[in-house]
Parts: structure tokens; C-alpha cells; sequence
């Protein structure tokens, strides 16, 4: 069995230390079990809200940890977690921290193909499942995971459950903890992350107990999340919630779970009212665009107070960044602005929330500024799971819509001669599991080749621009980022996705998804039938995508414009194996898969 290796980087006594003291996620627990007496966990059970205090779930956790010693988990052992995001989940992985393993999460979406992957790959002996749903994606491939020898249910109490495991735990000591505990070493590896694998299989990378607690570190010095009430529904098998997650507990804050049904999401926001809220862009951008929407339904006036309001509110952000005090008669102006329009926008998150962060993909400069106007301000950040979720963030003193902000404390950006972007810091991760040729390529001199094109302007802030291997170079050799105009064409309210092809053709097409939400009502406004199939192949619908792109393409030279398109007759999915967990499309399946709707747009004439 392969051990997941120590890292020598430098001894303990230069390591990092997080806010609370812990220079080991190891240690976290103890240390913000015993400090705070606030609310640490809340979650949704039979209609009604729950509170864990941290005193109660730091004894939670250490039963999980000495439940998994009885079972006789290892320091370095590999434990896996196969959950939505939930209060088990934190729980989970914390008691198996606490127990010295090594965690490698899987997406509670991921096929039973993908978790065999992962449990094989990682040699995972414990695996915790959230239902029985999840048990039978393990019980489907377990002969096909020879290291897997333990299966812990999440629900239920019965044999195997994670409530047995906390009663197995009273076996073992609290002595025999504490020595577990202290003997974890910063270097050592506390996660195995698996990439989204965009371009081929997915590569685990390792994370050190340094690696995070740096990270924390970097966050907890940019961003106040004490008495913070975080939201938390991002998959916490991805590096940025599971991060944030870290960071709200050792600051003493509130980590509180949505009911893991997407219709309840902002129903849950209402209810819990919380202060901070990590997301990725697309929920942001659906907010943005129903609130933009109702705006355009609504009669002349009304447009006209809402657009005032918006107005008001961008006029006020101003004065606050110029550090100037706006006169008497503009707060009454914001009052009003505030009363009539922006106070909605808000109560939309509960009413309390003081910042959005959001990442893993970008977001439209026009989002930002919405959000901005009505005094929530969306910080957008830039890192990858290499980098632990984190390197550049735009803050709350420092930001700049259109730019993933500033490094963070710590953190060195450089663009490379080609314009690669190029990480170093503590927070950088250890290599890829079992890859030392593919963690050469990416690791030089200490620095990480992120594969992300981008620039740095003069005053220090980063500028992503395109994926590197995403560049298309047409027939005529032009080089042409297609995520640009991507994401003008997602910014329309009926495209759910658009993957835009052209590599070594004369000109560029484009394959773009209807979206389910707003589709119906797209087909009420035509007077069509609302099947997707029916839908796909409207030619009034057509015209109104055709519109769509027409105005996108004003933006851009005539050479990046989109000369023909089709509208597939599905959402590109997860489950179709065309969009990663963290619903990143993967090109190289969509090319294959429609290599014959693509031919068609370039031999066919007009695709429908």
C-alpha cells in the first residue's frame, strides 16, 4: 500500500499558524471547541433550524476521530467522503483529520466509474456515504477498490453507521488522541484533492496541513468572518467551500447548511440571513438576471425608479471608495433608493449579507456592479485546487470589477513570456499523488504553471484572459479565446451554456444550450411548444438566439464573431459526462460527441 508521503520543506517552527493558533488542521478542533462558546454548525431538520455549539461539535468530532482509530485508521491512512454538502460532512472530515488520515473527497454527483476511480487511485480504506443512494454507487464497484475496507453511513444508526462509529470510539482514550494529534506534522499531507479532469483523467493533488493553514492564514488577513453567519451550499468536495469552511471556524464564525434542494436555495438564504455567502457565478448571474429581467416587465415608471435607485446606489459606492461624505440631500437620495428598490435585492439573501465570494469560473463585470450598486459587494477571486483554492482576491478596501484582485499576503503572480499566469507561495500544493512527470511539469523551481493566461495591470491587480489550452488558432492562424465570448453569450437570459469551436476551420460556431429555468417562459413569450426537442428546432426560437449572438458579436473583431450556431436539444450535463463537477464544460468531450452537428455548421450551411 502507498503511503501518502511526509513533505520536507522546513521545520515545524516556521510553519503558519491560523488565527486560532493551529499549525495542523489536526489541531484545529480542540482549539475552537475550547475558545468559543458561539453557534458553530446550523442545519435544516424536520421543518425546523438547528444549532451546534462548539462545544458539542468539537465532542462530535473527536468521537468520529477515535471511532476511526478503533477501526484502525493510520496517520496517512486515505479516508474518503461521498456527501451533499451537510453537517456530516464537516464532521466527517474533521474527525478524520483529527485521526491523522489523509481526506480525498469525491463529488457526492460523481458516477460510480468516477468513485472508483478515486478510491482506487487514493487506496482509500474508510469511505463515508451519505444515504443509500451514494452506498450503492460503493457497493456497485467495492470488489474494484482492494484497499477499501470499511463503508460509514452518514444516516441511521444501525451497524456501519456514522453513529456506531462514535460509539465504537469510547474504546480508545482521550491519551491515545492528544498522541495522535501531536503527531501530525505540518508537512504532512491532510487532503487529496481530485481535479475536475477537463482534459483527461483526473490527477489527485496533495495538499499539506501547511498548504491549508497558510491559506487560512491569507483569507483570515483579508477577510473578518468572526460572528460571520457563512451559507454554505458549494460541494465541499471543492477546494474554495471546503477552504472557507476552515476559515469560518477558526475565526469563531457560523457555518449554516442549505436543505440540499436546489428550489429551496433561496428560501434558505431568507430563513438563515446570513453575513457571507461563497458561490460561483452562475448563481450570482441567474439573481442578476431574474432581478434585471423583472425590471425590463415592469411599466416605464417603475423601470425608470429602479434604474434610479441602481443609479444612487454605484453613486454612493463611489463617494465610499473616494473616502468622501456625500452631502445631506444624497442620503436621503440613498434612503429612498434604498427603501423602494435596493432593500429587495438584499432581503433576496435575508437581508444581512455583507459579501458574496465567488470563483472557479468568472463573472460578468455588469453582475458585479449590480450587486455592488445595491450594497453587497461580490468579491471575486482567482486560484485552482493546486493552489488551494486561493491566490488573488479582490477585497473589500481593495477591488476592482474585471480583475480577480491582488495576490493574497504571501502570494507571488508573475505572467510568464507565452502569458501564462505563475503561483508561488506556501499555499501551493506538493505535487500530484503517483504523478511525478505530470507534477514536473506543473511545479518549476517552485513556481505553479496554472495553464491560465492573463495579465497584471499597473496598479497590481490580475487579469485572467483565457485557458491556455482552450486557445483556438483558426485555418488562418489566428489565435482566439473562446471563454470570452462564452461568457457573453451565457450572459443572455435564455442560454444555459455555449461552447464556442473553430480550431484549424476558417471561422468560428458556436453549440449553445437552451436554459430549463428560463426556457418555458421563453416559449410562453413565442407562442411555441416548450419541449426542448420542439424548442431546439424552432426557427423562431433560432431567431431569437440569432439575436443573441448578433449582439454579442458587436463586441469583438470579425474574425472571433460567431458565423453559425446550434442549439442542442438537451442542457450539456454532469451526468452526460460533458460538464465537471464545478460544471466546467469538458471540450474534449463535447468536440467528440457532436463532431457531427459540428461538421454540419461547417458543411451544411445554416444548423438548426
Amino acid at each position: 500500500m502507498t503511503t501518502a508521503p511526509h513533505i520536507a520543506n522546513s521545520p515545524p517552527g516556521e510553519h503558519v499558524r491560523s488565527g486560532s493558533g493551529a499549525t495542523t488542521l489536526t489541531e484545529l478542533v480542540p482549539r475552537v471547541a475550547d475558545t468559543y462558546r458561539a453557534t458553530a454548525l446550523r442545519y435544516k431538520d424536520d421543518g425546523a433550524w438547528i444549532d451546534i455549539s462548539y462545544r458539542a461539535f468539537g465532542d462530535e468530532v473527536r468521537e468520529i476521530a477515535k471511532g476511526l482509530m478503533a477501526l484502525g485508521i493510520e496517520r496517512g491512512d486515505r479516508v474518503s467522503i461521498l456527501s451533499n454538502t451537510r453537517p456530516e460532512w464537516t464532521l466527517a472530515d474533521l474527525g478524520a483529520l483529527m485521526a491523522g488520515a489523509t481526506v480525498a473527497p469525491i463529488y457526492h454527483t460523481n458516477s460510480p466509474g468516477e468513485c472508483r476511480y478515486v478510491l482506487d487511485h487514493s487506496e482509500a480504506r474508510a469511505v463515508f456515504v451519505e444515504d443509500r443512494d451514494q452506498l450503492a454507487k460503493i457497493e456497485e464497484i467495492r470488489e474494484d477498490c482492494p484497499a477499501l475496507e470499511h463503508v460509514i453511513l452518514l444516516e441511521g444508526s444501525g451497524p456501519g453507521s456514522l453513529f456506531a462509529l462514535r460509539q465504537e470510539g469510547r474504546a480508545v482514550t482521550g491519551e491515545q488522541l492528544d498522541e495522535r494529534v501531536a503527531s501530525v506534522h505540518p508537512n504532512d499531507v491532510a487532503t487529496i484533492v481530485y481535479t475536475s479532469g477537463t482534459t483527461g483523467p483526473p490527477k489527485g493533488c496533495m495538499l499539506t496541513h501547511a498548504n491549508v493553514i497558510a491559506t487560512m492564514s491569507m483569507y483570515e488577513q483579508q477577510l473578518d468572518l468572526r460572528n460571520a453567519v457563512v451559507f454554505m451550499f458549494l460541494p465541499l468536495a471543492h477546494s474554495l467551500a471546503r477552504v472557507t469552511q476552515m476559515v469560518a471556524l477558526d475565526m469563531g464564525g457560523t457555518i449554516a447548511y442549505w436543505e440540499r434542494d436546489p428550489a429551496r436555495l433561496l428560501a434558505n438564504l431568507a430563513e438563515v440571513r446570513p453575513t457571507h455567502f461563497p458561490s460561483v457565478p452562475r448563481v450570482f448571474e441567474k439573481i442578476y438576471t431574474a432581478a434585471t429581467v423583472g425590471m425590463e416587465d415592469q411599466k416605464r415608471l417603475k423601470r425608470a425608479i429602479a434604474q434610479w435607485a441602481f443609479d444612487t446606489g454605484r453613486k454612493a459606492r463611489a463617494l465610499e471608495e473616494a473616502g468622501r461624505t456625500p452631502s445631506a440631500l444624497f442620503r436621503r437620495r440613498q434612503q429612498l433608493a434604498d427603501k423602494l428598490v435596493l432593500s429587495k435585492v438584499k432581503n433576496l439573501f435575508g437581508g444581512q449579507l455583507k459579501l458574496g465570494l465567488t470563483g472557479a469560473a468568472p463573472i460578468a463585470k455588469e453582475v458585479l456592479e449590480f450587486f455592488e450598486s445595491a450594497g453587497i459587494p461580490v468579491l471575486e477571486g482567482y486560484g485552482m485546487t493546486e493552489s488551494c483554492a486561493a491566490s488573488t482576491l479582490n477585497t473589500e478596501g481593495e477591488r476592482r470589477p474585471g480583475t480577480v484582485g491582488k495576490p493574497l499576503p504571501g502570494t507571488k503572480v508573475r505572467v510568464a513570456e507565452d502569458g501564462e499566469i505563475l503561483m508561488w507561495g506556501p499555499h501551493v500544493f506538493a505535487g500530484y499523488y503517483k504523478d511525478p512527470e505530470a507534477t514536473s511539469d506543473t511545479l518549476e523551481e517552485g513556481w505553479l504553471r496554472t495553464g491560465d493566461l492573463g495579465e497584471i495591470d499597473g496598479d497590481g491587480f490580475v487579469l485572467v484572459t483565457g485557458r491556455k489550452k482552450d486557445i483556438i488558432i483558426t485555418s488562418s492562424g489566428k489565435n482566439i479565446t473562446p471563454s470570452n465570448i462564452e461568457n457573453q453569450l451565457k450572459e443572455n437570459r435564455w442560454i444555459s451554456e455555449a461552447v464556442v469551436v473553430g480550431d484549424n476551420r476558417p471561422y468560428l460556431v458556436a453549440l449553445v444550450s437552451l436554459d430549463p429555468e428560463e426556457a418555458p417562459k421563453l416559449a410562453e413569450k413565442l407562442g411555441v411548444d416548450p419541449d426542448p426537442v420542439s424548442m431546439a428546432a424552432n426557427p423562431l426560437v433560432r431567431a431569437e438566439i440569432q439575436a443573441a449572438v448578433d449582439e454579442v458579436n458587436t463586441h469583438f473583431a470579425r474574425i472571433e464573431q460567431i458565423k453559425k450556431f446550434t442549439i442542442l436539444p438537451h442542457e450539456l450535463s454532469q451526468a452526460g459526462g460533458e460538464l465537471t463537477p464545478t460544471l466546467k464544460v469538458k471540450r474534449r468531450v463535447v468536440h467528440e460527441r457532436y463532431a457531427d452537428v459540428i461538421d454540419e455548421l461547417y458543411t451544411g450551411g445554416r444548423a438548426s
